[in-house]
């Protein structure tokens, strides 16, 4: 039996394209083995997959002055010796990395116990984990066709991003009932990231009363930010973080207000979601939600509306807008000529497990 190790973690963000590989990979008749960190996000998502999971040492690697700079190294260190004993041990035949600090230490202990590694790269530019890992890597995949030009041509394929296929098959009538809405008034969801974003949520509680005049919302807040406050508003839901209702929640979703990570955009794409995109600002990143942000508003997939320039009448003008022009988005993701990822990426693994 073939065997697989996929590794990713430190948001869900790095982990749920992993999952969205897992169903065509055990069709394929993987034996499959995840390694990530030792109690990161993705060790409750892959466990409750009841995938073998296996937690390594991990240190994240900074572009500023940190304490944790000096002692980070060193966690880095153990986690390689932990990987290449785990990958000596469980001897996979090819390794799937979705990124995040904890998979350089696993992609170059691979390279050093001959696993060819494939890694995925969501956004426009390489993280700097994925561009420890690159050298490492058989084959790099992109997300963006811009980001194709920036990687090693004999490695980079632009596949996109596998998506949970489960997310297509919503039913709205459920998440209506769920959230205890009218079939009256449109819905907007507002999504922050599985950290959730602070920013977003202030600036979408200050116009809540207006907002609710004219749409219901579903506020997806992340962990420990819910408002207790607003907790029996009408016509507003309030969740930390959903898993089981998201796809109805999607299909209930007349716009989505986002962050701008790959993922969840890519999923915005597929759903053929008229969004407006709030980017996490390049003071509190490395821009690389701006880029993707712009690419999409671009092909006349998203609105975009930076942190910076948000005031109360900004975002409400923008919400007004997107609802108002929203088919002319549908019109332009349905024209997408987005390809299969989950096809072509099982595809790559397929060709670099057999050349082992």
């Amino acid at each position: 039996m073939k065997h697989i190790v996929l590794t990713g973690g430190g948001t869900a963000g790095h982990v749920t394209p992993n999952i969205a590989l897992i169903p065509r990979l055990r069709e394929l008749g993987y034996q499959i083995s995840y390694i990530g960190s030792y109690d990161g996000i993705e060790k409750k998502l892959i466990e409750e997959l009841e995938i073998p999971y296996y937690g390594i040492s991990s240190g994240k690697l900074r572009r500023y002055f940190d304490l944790k700079n000096f002692s980070d190294p060193f966690r880095v260190l153990k986690g390689f010796s932990e990987a290449k004993k785990l990958l000596k041990q469980l001897k996979p035949d090819v390794i799937f990395s979705k990124g995040g600090f904890v998979t350089v230490p696993v992609v170059i202990a691979a390279k050093k116990c001959n696993i060819p590694a494939v890694i995925h790269e969501s956004d426009m530019t390489p993280g700097l984990a994925n561009k420890l890992c690159i050298p490492s890597a058989a084959k790099v995949c992109c997300n963006f066709p811009e980001t194709v030009n920036s990687l090693p041509r004999d490695k980079a394929v632009l596949t996109g991003t596998p998506i949970r296929q489960e997310l297509m098959s919503g039913n709205a009538g459920a998440a209506r009932t769920f959230c205890g809405f009218s079939a009256e008034k449109p819905v907007i969801m507002i999504i922050g990231g599985s950290l959730g974003a602070a920013s977003v949520n202030e600036n979408i509680r200050k116009i809540l009363p207006e907002l609710l005049k004219e749409f219901q919302v579903i506020h997806l807040c992340g962990k420990g930010k819910t408002s207790e406050s607003l907790k029996d508003t009408p016509g507003y839901v309030q969740f930390e973080y959903i898993e089981q209702e998201l796809p109805d929640l999607f299909a209930l979703a007349d716009l989505v207000i986002s962050r701008a990570g790959a993922n969840a955009i890519c999923e915005l794409l597929a759903l053929r979601k008229p969004n407006l995109l709030i980017p996490l600002s390049a003071k509190a990143s490395r821009g690389d939600q701006i880029l993707n942000a712009r690419s999409f508003e671009q092909q006349g997939y998203s609105m975009v509306l930076e942190e910076e320039e948000i005031t109360e009448e900004r975002l409400l003008a923008a919400i007004h807008e997107l609802y108002s022009g929203r088919q002319s988005y549908v019109n332009a993701m349905s024209d997408s000529r987005s390809v299969n990822s989950i096809d072509q990426i099982t595809a790559l693994i397929e060709e670099c497990a057999s050349q082992r």
